[in-house]
């Protein structure tokens, strides 16, 4: 096995928990979801506020662990570098699921069709809506009729 560098250790561990990092950011709650059916006139029953789950909390907290216990295992020799292993590894861990939990605002808007089929609008944006406001929902967003 190659023994590598501590400049080359510490940019590869640098370089996964960048990538790390990366990936727990991607995971976004969409800005517009509508479930089906939509392109459609009707009535706002609902509107709701509400917090939805980011990411995979068992995905960030092994990624943490194991990008701290690569970063840890680069401080100190012998018992010290073991100690600094485990310490990151725990770290890591802790950092990696506050990642993953992190929580979106939502608004679940309610819409009965004038068929009376229903229709939940999820967005990420405060809606300029009322309980009662007719509206026209479509795969561009949810519009007030007037």
């Amino acid at each position: 096995m190659t023994k590598l560098s501590g400049w080359r250790r510490f940019a590869a561990a640098t370089g996964a928990a960048f990538t790390l990092l990366l990936a727990a950011g991607c995971e976004t709650t969409p800005a517009f979801q509508v479930s089906q059916p939509s392109s459609r006139d009707g009535t706002v029953e609902s509107i709701v506020q509400d917090t939805v789950q980011s990411g995979n909390a068992a995905v960030g907290t092994i990624g943490g662990a194991v990008v701290g216990g690569l970063l840890g295992n680069q401080i100190g020799g012998g018992r010290g570098q073991t100690a600094a292993t485990v310490i990151g590894a725990g770290g890591g861990a802790f950092v990696g699921n506050q990642v993953a939990q992190r929580q979106n605002l939502v608004w679940r808007i309610g819409v009965r069709y004038d068929d009376g089929s229903l229709a939940t609008i999820q967005q990420t944006s405060p809606p300029n809506l009322r309980i009662g406001d007719r509206v026209r929902v479509s795969a561009n967003g949810i519009t007030l009729l007037r």
